[in-house]
């Protein structure tokens, strides 16, 4: 990643710190989400293996020098400074997959001031849209209610990086497959996909007496049991054309996997095809529904009673479209030794490193200083110390985190899961940081 793509004034100041002999001073500054979306009850830590992976390349060679020298004036001491940069501090973090909540810290940096100054909008870009559409993929696959939900989201997200972040979201939190090949490969994820409605019109010469022809074309190139695409033109004769299709395949020791519907009354067609494809003996071939869907769209589905099977999710999923960003801030909460805060009106940080400590089953979690006792037998604590040397690769970090997430997320009472008004949960403060908010300490 690209060291200047961060804000002017990270450089600025910590041109400024070093100017001061401020630069080297231990610094602690904390990441985490001021308040949650209105329709959000939690949120899915995401975002962390690339944070690790960018501290381990961050550094700054000549071209990098020059292209800030020509951006902005900095002193050459400064410049020659950032030649020398590295990450030797220490991260704590809430591992990926976990499930967290308002004013809890995702992660924690320990490091020089002007340093971890420098790292400000780097770590908000890595951990900000990866948790946002992660948490996406979660309420997603609840909505779904045990159905398979498949990402379809590359095409509609807001730029590929966004729409591998995306897709990384949507392997951590349990979807049965992308239709994007990149990152299939790269984080241990299985590929799919079915057909556009070009490839029919094309084949068909635009003329739906055609379609037949175009799926039996279809289904002789792919290598594989395919998927049909039912509603190009009238999606009942889709679905007896696909029929026809499933008894060729069979005759030749293949199969029919399903159809898809990408329009029209959804749960209308689902029934519809449900009862043509049951009464030609393909109880089996699967029902996939798309086009445009969300969690709110999917569990209307799933609540009508729809034998729908599983859902391609695009646009609404990787663009997280109801809550496409969190209000996260990286504020300084510790400078040489003494606590740090802001007081601002509706800003206000709480000073001090933080540990966060949860109570078995959810019980609520406390929200304490680093180095507080457990608060509670069983009590766990949330941010870990980062092994900036041993992180694994992408499929191995997305499999450990999907596991993380399976078992968090399945213990999460429903009432903090619920998709329209989840309840509030409960994140108490303890004694000794409520009494050091309430003290006399530095701001800043």
């Amino acid at each position: 990643m690209d060291p200047l793509l961060t804000d002017l004034y990270e450089f600025t100041m910590a041109a400024a710190l070093l100017a001061e002999g401020r630069a080297h001073a231990p610094a602690t500054f904390s990441l985490f989400v001021r308040s949650l979306p209105p329709t959000r009850g939690y949120l899915v830590a995401a975002g962390l293996h690339d944070v690790v992976q960018f501290l381990r390349e961050w550094s700054f060679d000549d071209d990098d020098i020059a292209r800030l020298a020509a951006v902005a004036p900095f002193d050459r001491g400064f410049l020659e400074w950032l030649r020398e940069v590295r990450f030797t501090g220490r991260v704590r973090a809430v591992p990926e997959g976990r499930v967290v909540f308002a004013d809890e810290p995702l992660l924690e940096v320990d490091a020089p001031f002007a340093v971890a100054q420098l790292l400000e909008t780097v770590l908000l870009t890595r951990v900000t849209f990866p948790t946002a559409v992660a948490t996406k993929a979660a309420r997603c696959r609840d909505a779904a209610a045990g159905r398979s939900v498949v990402d379809f989201g590359l095409r509609r997200a807001h730029g590929a990086d966004a729409g591998m972040a995306a897709a990384r979201g949507a392997a951590l939190c349990g979807f049965a497959s992308t239709s994007n090949v990149a990152a299939a490969r790269r984080y241990g994820f299985p590929a799919s996909g079915t057909m556009a409605h070009s490839f029919l019109t094309a084949l068909a010469g635009n003329d739906p007496a055609g379609e037949l022809g175009a799926f039996r074309a279809f289904a002789e190139h792919y290598r594989g049991d395919p998927v049909l695409l039912v509603d190009t033109w009238d999606t009942a004769g889709g679905v007896d054309n696909a029929i026809i299709v499933a008894k060729e395949l069979a005759s030749a020791g293949r199969r029919l996997a399903g159809i898809r519907l990408d329009s029209g009354d959804i749960v209308a067609l689902a029934r519809l095809a449900r009862e043509r494809l049951d009464a030609a003996g393909l109880t089996d071939a699967a029902i996939v529904a798309s086009g445009g869907l969300d969690e709110y769209e999917i569990a209307r589905i799933v609540a009508a009673g729809a034998p729908v099977d599983g859902f391609g999710v695009g646009t609404n999923f990787a663009t997280s479209a109801d809550a496409p960003t969190l209000e996260t801030v990286y504020k300084l909460v510790a400078l040489d030794g003494r606590p740090m805060a802001k007081r601002s009106t509706g800003k206000a940080t709480r000073p001090g490193a933080k540990q966060v400590w949860r109570r078995p089953g959810f019980a609520g979690d406390v929200l304490a200083l680093d180095g507080e006792p457990a608060p509670a037998p069983g009590a766990e604590p949330l941010l870990e110390e980062v092994d900036l040397d041993g992180e694994p690769g992408d499929a191995e970090a997305v499999a450990a985190a999907r596991a993380r997430f399976e078992a968090e997320w399945s213990a999460l009472p429903p009432e903090y899961r619920h998709l329209t008004n989840p309840t509030r949960y409960e994140v108490e403060v303890s004694g000794r940081v409520k009494a050091l908010s309430h003290g006399s300490f530095a701001a800043g």
